[in-house]
């Protein structure tokens, strides 16, 4: 299972951007024409003590507003390239391995399966739909606020079979082969010497591991309309569709495509070889 505490980020940085916005644009056609009216009634009232003294005793701008006209920029830049164009994720657990790791720092494009607005999660721009093989950040169907990633297996309209290790799509099996055995370090050598193998998705192929040939969970279900089949690539660890069932469209958060980073929080160092990896 891949999934992070959620603290509800968007939620909060929406509400900033609209609050500061909203000081910002108060202040700007009306509040500082007033401030400034004032000050000059001050000056003049106060001229001569001001110049006897030498000191200059215009006022600043309260610091509340302040604040806000220097936030405002920052959030709404931020609110638009998290909403619209990339998040950032951290993997929590080892559900996608190989393909990704205990400590990736991830980027999601929020743009792949179509513009959604923050919060509500409206599409309100078709830019794309998922393709099998993309792994995909998507709301947990039972609990929406968590995240979880997982493979895009089954598009809407496939029937899904998995035994024997194998995934069937519409009855055709995905090739598999044994490609050698996965070695990793730190929090991630938890799976050392477990088999890795290549599978074929025909469109794509990726890497699996397969910890236990005799444990089987044994599937055979369509794909509904408007709903994908995902699975994580640490087939024998992994709670996905096999488990839960199937992702609604409207959950999907966007396509995992970079690891930015990576820290190792066993060994408490970075890992600079996943810098760069390609999903």
């Amino acid at each position: 299972m891949s999934s992070t505490i959620h603290v509800d980020l968007e939620f909060l940085l929406l509400a900033g951007t609209l609050v500061t916005g909203l000081v910002w644009l108060l202040d700007r056609y009306c509040l500082r024409a007033r401030r400034a009216a004032m000050r000059s009634t001050a000056v003049s009232s106060g001229l001569q003590d001001r110049t006897a003294s030498g000191k200059d005793t215009r006022e600043r701008d309260p610091w509340f507003i302040e604040l806000c006209i220097s936030f405002f920029p920052i959030l709404l830049i931020v609110l638009v390239l998290r909403s619209f164009i990339a998040e950032p994720f951290r993997i929590p657990s080892g559900s996608m391995m190989p393909t990704l790791l205990h400590g990736d720092f991830i980027l999601v494009n929020k743009f792949s399966y179509g513009v959604r607005l923050p919060v509500l999660h409206t599409k309100i721009l078709d830019t794309g739909a998922p393709q099998r093989g993309d792994v995909a950040v998507f709301r947990f169907p039972s609990d929406p606020s968590a995240d979880y990633i997982k493979r895009i297996i089954g598009l809407p309209g496939d029937f899904i079979e998995y035994r024997n290790k194998t995934v069937y799509i519409n009855h055709r099996p995905m090739p598999q082969m044994e490609t050698g055995v996965y070695h990793g370090e730190g929090a991630n050598s938890v799976m050392n010497g477990i088999p890795m193998y290549s599978e074929d998705l025909q469109v794509l192929e990726h890497d699996v591991l397969i910890r236990d040939p005799k444990r089987n969970r044994p599937i055979a279900e369509q794909v509904p309309e408007d709903h994908y089949f995902v699975m994580g690539d640490n087939r024998d660890h992994s709670s996905d569709s096999r488990s839960w069932g199937f992702v609604p469209e409207k959950n999907l958060v966007g396509r995992a495509f970079l690891v930015w980073m990576n820290w190792d929080y066993d060994g408490k160092n970075f890992n600079f070889e996943r810098i760069g990896n390609k999903i």
